[in-house]
């Protein structure tokens, strides 16, 4: 992998992972808002070091650990950089299983957003899906069964894969969905401690950061290129959180940005579980592609005001 291809990788890396958090900043935000300075500059500082170093950097490296168990710890962690032809071979058999996992997750949270989360509406079909979300469940099983189908015929544990994905999803969408019901709670001042309410930030950041770290496997297996990229990501996001929250809560449709390029990371992960040959530079690419005419269109509906 040549300087440029790295240099490409990393910054698509901080920008998915910058984008795609943007939520999780708007939380931090607001409960924080409610904290004593004290307690906002120790989660700032700590909780910066925490989302790094524990969450972003342990996370991608445990997947690839459980995905290929023989590697062992330090194994997984350098395999992508190493020249040996076992390692080589056991990473092309094992990444079809942990790309078409995580691409089942990402699309799985795209068709969410699109059936049920409220949105700014960037696309007139954007609101006829809205209006039937009672299809979303029916939509994603079905796209999973086919998925199974289709694995079944190549390998079971291709299959298997994609059934982690899903129960992945399900899982961090429960949590998502009590963090939501809990932030109204914490809004409250004096309904709970400073402490109780960093640890609640902490597990909130780690419940996001799931998203951004199996998208990340979309532009490369290279967990150090992993932890470099989203490490970056996540300084931005706490700058985002201590100055700037409000005006990127005026680029109204960021959001949409992030679930377009979650849409097509998760169609190219699966398409390279299948055995699509895809270019490395295409999920960086498209990533750029994708929020970029998403931040061009959200700051002309700010000049109209």
């Amino acid at each position: 992998m040549d300087l440029f291809s790295i240099v490409l990788i990393v910054a698509g890396l901080a920008l998915f992972e910058t984008i795609s958090s943007v939520d999780n900043a708007i939380i931090n935000a607001e409960v924080l808002s409610t904290m004593g300075k004290k307690a906002r500059q120790w989660f700032l500082f700590w909780g910066l070091f925490f989302a790094v170093f524990l969450v972003r950097g342990l996370l991608p490296w445990a997947i690839v650990w459980a995905t290929l168990p023989g590697l062992g710890p330090v194994g997984a962690l350098t395999a992508t950089f190493s020249n040996d032809p076992h390692v080589i071979t056991a990473i092309e058999a094992s990444a079809p299983i942990l790309q078409l996992g995580g691409g089942v997750f990402l699309v799985f949270l795209f068709f969410h957003w699109l059936f049920l989360e409220p949105k700014r509406f960037g696309f007139p079909t954007e609101q006829f899906f809205f209006s039937q979300g009672v299809w979303f469940f029916a939509v994603v099983s079905i796209i999973l069964s086919a998925i199974v189908w289709f694995a079944l015929r190549q390998n079971p544990m291709l299959a298997f894969g994609a059934v982690v994905g899903s129960t992945a999803f399900f899982i961090t969408h429960g949590f998502k969905e009590n963090a939501e019901k809990e932030e109204e709670r914490l809004m409250e001042k004096g309904s709970r401690s400073d402490i109780s309410k960093i640890f609640y930030l902490e597990a909130i950041d780690a419940t996001f950061s799931i998203d951004g770290v199996l998208g990340a496997f979309a532009f490369t297996l290279s967990v150090p290129l992993i932890l470099l990229g989203n490490g970056l990501g996540a300084v931005v996001l706490r700058q985002l959180t201590v100055g700037n929250i409000d005006r990127i809560k005026r680029y109204m449709y960021l959001k949409n940005g992030a679930m377009y390029s979650i849409l097509v990371l998760g169609t190219i992960m699966i398409l390279d579980g299948f055995g699509t040959h895809i270019p490395h530079w295409l999920s960086p690419l498209s990533t750029f592609l994708v929020v970029g005419y998403f931040f061009f269109r959200s700051k002309a509906a700010i000049k109209k005001g």
